[in-house]
């Protein structure tokens, strides 16, 4: 199903960081709905070329073109703009104070094209309004896991129902970290590779101890022990031990998870009694600092095995046939 948004709804929302004044009143309680996150500043469709336009988009009016419209209205000239009015846009935005012609404000009215006005700086105007637009957009799903804020990376525990996805978390609370989602976390695409997790719909702290029941993380260890939203920087996938499993000794090779086409590095860790998960996820937290720095644990060792087995053959070749 296509998002959208009801001019209605983009303009309440918005309009105390725009300072969007509707034009036509009339027509803020219409069907006009937004489907595309962009603007577009249409000055060749005003002038008749309407090759490539943009209809679906909103559109904004900076002062060159509403010295334009009022020009060429006055000379009676307004086949293009009729042309313009009758493709089905969301809505237009006027930018300055500069008064548009009533005669376009009519046409508009008629073609049923919401308008507004703003008086604050272009440049603002377009990027709080792509802002709100590719927040509104973007492309989000919903995971069945845990989201923990670990010295400040964002690790994201997945695992079977019951494998200790919560106990995980609520240590981690304990010890100092900050609880984001627990059970559903939603995940929404910002930009081209960051991913931000949520608490599934309206952001709640509670959680589910199995065997003890539902417990409010924030009342019991404070404020300091949540936090609203989240980057997702790492995804730990939880599995039950198994003597014949395939896991990872050294870490040299990186193993990654695509989600919404994202590359996240990822660590399958299997469970044990015993095994202290909560140390190995903070562990997994600074280690991935050091990758981000340019520090590599596993290729460092791997150089150091390498340039000591390069002395020991040097060595060899060095005592070869030596029996002093």
């Amino acid at each position: 199903m296509q998002k959208s948004i009801s001019v209605k709804c983009f303009y309440e929302q918005t309009k105390p960081t725009l300072k969007l004044r509707p034009m036509i009143k009339s027509l803020l309680g219409g069907d006009k709905r937004i489907t595309k996150s962009g603007l577009n500043k249409p000055g060749l469709a005003l002038t008749g070329y309407f090759k490539g336009f943009k209809c679906e988009y909103l559109q904004v009016f900076a002062p060159t073109e509403v010295n334009y419209i009022n020009e060429r209205i006055k000379n009676n000239d307004i086949k293009n703009f009729e042309k313009f009015c009758k493709y089905d846009i969301p809505g237009i935005i006027c930018q300055g104070k500069k008064r548009i012609h009533p005669d376009f404000v009519a046409m508009c009215e008629k073609n049923n094209i919401p308008l507004f006005k703003t008086t604050i700086y272009f440049h603002s105007l377009y990027h709080k309004t792509i802002e709100f637009l590719d927040n509104r957009f973007a492309q989000s799903t919903q995971i069945h896991g845990t989201l923990v804020d670990v010295y400040g990376t964002g690790l994201l525990i997945m695992g079977r129902s019951s494998i200790g996805k919560s106990e995980i978390a609520l240590d981690l609370v304990e010890r100092g970290h900050r609880l984001v989602a627990d059970d559903v976390v939603t995940v929404t695409k910002r930009g081209e590779q960051v991913l931000i997790g949520t608490n599934h719909g309206d952001y709640t702290p509670f959680m589910e101890i199995r065997g003890l029941g539902i417990i409010n993380v924030k009342e019991m260890f404070g404020t300091r022990a949540i936090r609203v939203q989240k980057r997702v920087e790492m995804v730990i996938l939880l599995e039950d031990w198994k003597a014949d499993g395939n896991y990872e000794r050294v870490g040299e090779e990186d193993t990654t998870i695509k989600i919404l086409g994202v590359e996240l590095p990822r660590v399958k860790l299997p469970i044990y009694p015993g095994k202290n998960i909560t140390v190995i996820a903070e562990t997994i937290a600074l280690n991935l600092h050091l990758k981000v720095y340019g520090y590599n644990a596993a290729k460092e060792f791997n150089k150091l095995l390498i340039s000591k087995m390069k002395r020991q053959k040097k060595l060899n070749s060095y005592l070869s046939k030596d029996y002093e």
